[in-house]
């Protein structure tokens, strides 16, 4: 039986990565356990699994993950790599229980390979000269936010190594959990069991001499409070924090306790993405998916922020916005038509 369990998962991970797939979602349901892959921000669901069988895969991507098998009634979130198809992937994994008393389970699929360049990740070049000339300021907060799935940290990672490799950075990454490995930057992984909090990893970094620190993702006060701290120390911070869109963010920042003066003294850019679909080469008509960006920065960004303390609503201009990218990038025809955006402002 273990032969078995051990080869169905194999399986499951392998058809996830052919079938470019993000996230892995097995969920208990009353009779069975329901598959899910994410794919470019859509669910949809490929399989269901014999109650059994679904508990004998969990417990193994449990035991892949160094975790404890015999709890079920705490979350619990680990990793493990594996190569498919003589590749390097990473796998990072959440557990939640149910009122089923069975265990929901979420695996993210991430190719382990260097980081591609943003130029290879952007829809448009524009977009990603401004990112890197963003990532040239000294000191101050860059965010990256989206929806789950659109590349935030691909993004990010992205960035950092242009900073490493092109501006001879020193970087050194605060993260829960470390999601893709570079063995040019120092990433420490936040480990609350053994006292590496947030808060005690910050502290240490700063004493570590570094230019640029990356946290992982702002997803509570605790957290923004500190990216806006290392940030005010002089140093530049990247970090993701999940919102609408780019004016959005100014927003989620202030419910999560930020002042709109420190927002004004630290924010450098805050830039926005989604996952669409494009012709990258006119003479090759096969489609593909590149980020695209909607960058708040500079007079706009302060703007921005005015409006906000006002409690106004804001819009960057069309040319600069989602929507106004897409149309244009269907005009051209780099875009796929049928890829519609609705228009951004907050609230």
């Amino acid at each position: 039986m273990q032969e078995i369990v051990e080869r169905r998962c194999a399986n499951l991970l392998q058809d996830a990565v052919e079938n470019g797939t993000t996230d892995i979602h097995i969920k208990p349901e009353p009779t069975c356990y329901t598959v899910s892959y994410r794919s470019f921000q859509s669910l949809r669901q490929v399989a269901k699994l014999p109650l059994d069988l679904g508990d004998r895969m969990i417990a193994y991507f449990k035991y892949l993950s160094l975790l404890d098998m015999s709890e079920k009634r705490k979350p619990q979130t680990g990793s493990f790599h594996l190569p498919i198809q003589d590749l390097p992937y990473y796998f990072r994994i959440s557990t939640l229980p149910s009122v089923l008393t069975k265990e929901s389970i979420v695996i993210r699929v991430m190719a382990d390979n260097v980081a591609e360049s943003i130029h290879q990740l952007a829809a448009f070049r524009d977009s990603a000269r401004l990112l890197e000339k963003l990532a040239e300021a000294p000191q101050g907060l860059i965010l990256l936010t989206g929806p789950t799935g659109c590349g935030k940290s691909t993004t990010l990672y992205s960035l950092l190594k242009h900073c490493s490799e092109k501006l001879n950075r020193n970087i050194i990454t605060l993260e829960d959990p470390v999601e893709r490995k570079n063995q040019s930057i120092l990433q420490i992984q936040v480990n609350e069991k053994a006292g590496l909090s947030y808060a005690a990893g910050l502290k240490a970094i700063l004493r570590h001499d570094p230019d640029i620190i990356m946290i992982g993702e702002i997803r509570d006060a605790d957290t923004a409070q500190i990216a806006v701290r290392a940030a005010l120390t002089g140093h530049l911070v990247f970090s993701t924090i999940h919102a609408r869109h780019s004016v959005g963010c100014l927003h989620r920042l202030r419910d999560l306790g930020v002042s709109f003066e420190d927002m004004s003294q630290t924010l450098i850019a805050v830039s926005a993405q989604r996952i669409i679909p494009v012709y990258p080469d006119m003479e090759d008509p096969e489609l593909s998916y590149r980020a695209l960006y909607e960058i708040l920065h500079g007079d706009r960004l302060d703007e921005a922020l005015e409006s906000a303390k006002g409690q106004k609503s804001y819009s960057l201009p069309e040319h600069l916005s989602f929507g106004g990218q897409i149309r244009e990038g269907v005009k051209i025809g780099a875009i796929e038509a049928s890829y519609e955006i609705k228009p951004n402002s907050y609230p």
